[in-house]
């Protein structure tokens, strides 16, 4: 669902690093490599589309939980961390120095990817880089938008419009508030047939049945509501 995401492999296991990449492909993740814990750091902050690092316990120049404290000292991107030995206390060292979650090494395909999906959920959807509601998932940032996992054309106008009205989702917002909010200019009479379309292309793309939206329902005489 989050295969848009950018998955950051900071693995010095070659077999490891290898198989994470070829369980990311399938999945159709975009991911950055990096082979040591320093170049690892320096792959984030040098790179502000990573949303994920996946952290080896131990690395030939830093450990993972010092890479693991150091990432946290400037960004807050989920740490899953690859851990070789379950023992309690390394756990427990590893969620302290910053870990989101631990992963063991090795692992099961499914356990990896649905860690991922879940930590992914938890910072691009509740930290607002992300949309989500009725199937439908839009990216601020990537400007993209899909339903059931399947990319939607949508115009930029027909964006910004469902962005701006999922900022008043529950409450109607008038033709006159969508046009004034989105296009930024006066309402005049004439801009309410420009905004009326633009809803109805908007359904034609997300309902699935037009002739009874689920998602931007008509109040009428008032104006439109986003059913989230």
């Amino acid at each position: 669902m989050y295969s848009n995401s950018v998955i950051l492999i900071a693995v010095e296991d070659p077999v490891l690093q290898y198989a994470m990449i070829t369980d990311l492909k399938d999945k159709g993740f975009s991911f950055l490599e990096a082979s040591s814990g320093i170049s690892a750091l320096d792959q984030v902050r040098s790179n502000g589309d990573v949303d994920l690092a996946l952290i080896e316990d131990s690395y030939a120049d830093i450990s993972g939980l010092d890479v693991c404290r150091s990432l946290r000292s400037f960004s807050y991107l989920p740490i899953l961390y690859l851990s070789h030995d379950l023992d309690l206390n390394k756990k427990l060292d590893a969620y302290a120095a910053g870990a989101d979650d631990i992963l063991e090494v090795p692992y099961q395909k499914d356990v990896f990817l649905s860690k991922l999906e879940s930590l992914l959920r938890r910072y691009l959807v509740y930290r607002g880089k992300i949309i989500e509601f009725h199937g439908i998932q839009i990216d601020h940032e990537k400007r993209i938008i899909t339903k059931n996992g399947t990319p939607l054309d949508l115009t930029d106008l027909e964006l910004n419009i469902l962005e701006y009205m999922f900022t008043q989702k529950g409450k109607v917002v008038s033709i006159q508030d969508i046009y004034e909010n989105v296009w930024g200019e006066k309402f005049f009479s004439q801009s309410s047939n420009t905004v009326m379309v633009h809803i109805l292309n908007l359904r034609k793309k997300l309902e699935d049945d037009t002739s009874h939206p689920r998602i931007i329902r008509t109040v009428w005489g008032k104006g439109y509501k986003l059913c989230v």
